[in-house]
């Protein structure tokens, strides 16, 4: 059914950038200027139509948003820069859904990006308690500290937790690698688009056990954006309703008392978790077992074990008999992370978020042909940060039909990008970027060498 609630929020338009390894090859202004064209591109909208933006990095000065929004037009919006650990990229979109349903804008652009170091997550400040020194400090209580990352070890230590309790294997979390790393075949945009056996997952390095490296999401550097419309603005384009996806639910959470318990598990967020699915699916009027497709926080495969018991696809303490019985991929009971995940596909932290919701509305769409899930009508997408933040989105089609395959040609006719994004990862040229830079307030001074370093891409 189709919804005419006036303070309902769209996804419109989305754009991502391929996901790379963090070489320095390319700067965090052209990423976000390539992922917001593209968005803008999708939604067929030009940058004098947005009204606000969103900005979302971890690693970056405080103004960073403006560097790459002005880069779209000056046109004096207001630009918020946003930083929540790992989930960065989903608060933006929690920003954009709460200012559109609030009837105060019609149209909000959120660009995440990320230019990262290369190896393990590190703190950059040095010189002042860490924010998640006392998760840390709780870690150090419950099972000490070892030479590993921190972040293996706040999810290796959970992992084990659930192989004690409940009688998972190491070899469960090794398939939810070598299945993460399967689907990323499909995605064009991939940091990493090998397949592996079960063997050689398991054979890889060992970072932190029962984790070995193929089981681990990498630092990367990308961009991804979405533009978040109102009903008023969508029903003035009413062309664009068929591939327009409904936020029916959400809801952005911190922890609870429950994460500085004596559980591993609960210090990596699963009670906020669980408590942010059950309430953004009941806004949407669904419950889990009508999702067929879900982009998750897979960080770590021993997180996507967690994920799957905290968001009840599975029974309580049966998420690795799910995984054993093939239930986490196509021909399943639900599609886990169809991109590949932030194992296989990268996780370029402010991008996260964005580049899940651009899988999802892809599916929805219909334009994920060569990876769609059959008879979708509902998506479910999980963003979770330590320190913690966690944010869940369901999704539906705004014409409340279920998703059916639509060909790259039929895509490429109706598309601004003349092409089917979800398929096919390519860059912008100055023509693409002419359809939606400003027409009334562009600065070509504010693109420094954004044009001659995409023109090289080419």
């Amino acid at each position: 059914m189709v919804t005419t609630d006036p303070n309902q929020a769209y996804v419109l338009g989305v754009g991502l950038t391929k996901f790379i390894k963090p070489r320095g090859q390319r700067e965090y202004p052209e990423l976000g200027y390539e992922a917001g064209v593209k968005a803008m591109l999708d939604a067929q909208i030009n940058y004098d139509d947005v009204q606000h933006g969103v900005a979302c990095f971890a690693y970056g000065d405080s103004t960073s948003g403006q560097r790459v929004f002005y880069q779209f037009g000056m046109s004096t919006i207001p630009i918020i820069n946003t930083s929540n650990a790992c989930a960065t990229g989903s608060v933006g979109l929690y920003l954009a859904r709460t200012l559109v349903r609030a009837g105060n804008m019609d149209c909000v652009l959120v660009v995440g990006f990320e230019k990262m170091k290369p190896g393990s997550l590190k703190s950059v400040w040095d010189d002042r308690p860490s924010s998640s020194g006392r998760f840390a400090a709780k870690m150090k209580e419950q099972n000490g500290l070892d030479k590993a990352p921190l972040t293996a070890q706040y999810f290796g230590n959970a992992g084990r937790e659930y192989m004690q309790r409940y009688g998972a294997r190491a070899d469960d979390f090794a398939e939810i690698g070598r299945i993460s790393h399967k689907h990323s075949q499909a995605n064009p945009y991939a940091q990493f688009r090998q397949e592996y056996s079960l063997q050689e997952i398991q054979d890889s390095a060992t970072i932190y056990p029962p984790l070995t490296k193929l089981q681990c999401s990498p630092t990367s550097d990308g961009a991804a954006a979405a533009v978040i419309v109102s009903e008023r603005f969508l029903s003035s384009r009413p062309h664009l309703r068929k591939q327009a996806v409904l936020m029916a639910g959400q809801q952005f959470l911190t922890d609870s008392p429950n994460a500085f318990s004596e559980s591993a598990i609960e210090l990596v967020g699963y009670d906020m978790t669980q408590r942010a699915a059950r309430l953004a699916l009941k806004e949407a009027g669904t419950n889990i077992s009508e999702v067929k497709v879900c982009e998750l926080h897979d960080c770590f495969s021993t997180n996507e074990m967690l994920l799957l018991d905290a968001l009840e696809f599975s029974e309580p303490g049966k998420a690795h008999e799910m995984v054993r019985r093939g239930d986490i991929t196509f021909g399943g009971k639900v599609v886990i992370n169809p991109s590949g995940g932030l194992i296989s596909k990268g996780h370029p932290i402010g991008a996260t978020g964005l580049a899940q919701c651009a899988e999802l509305t892809w599916h929805l769409r219909g334009w994920a042909n060569n990876r769609l899930v059959d008879n979708c009508s509902v998506a479910l997408q999980h963003n979770l940060g330590l320190g913690g933040a966690v944010v869940v989105n369901v999704y539906k089609r705004a014409d409340g039909k279920t998703a059916s395959r639509v060909s790259s040609e039929d895509v490429a006719q109706a598309s601004w990008l003349g092409y089917n994004p979800a398929v096919e990862a390519r860059g912008i040229s100055d023509a693409d970027a002419e359809k939606v830079r400003s027409k009334k307030n562009r600065n070509d001074f504010a693109l420094g060498d954004t044009r001659e370093r995409l023109a090289a891409l080419l």
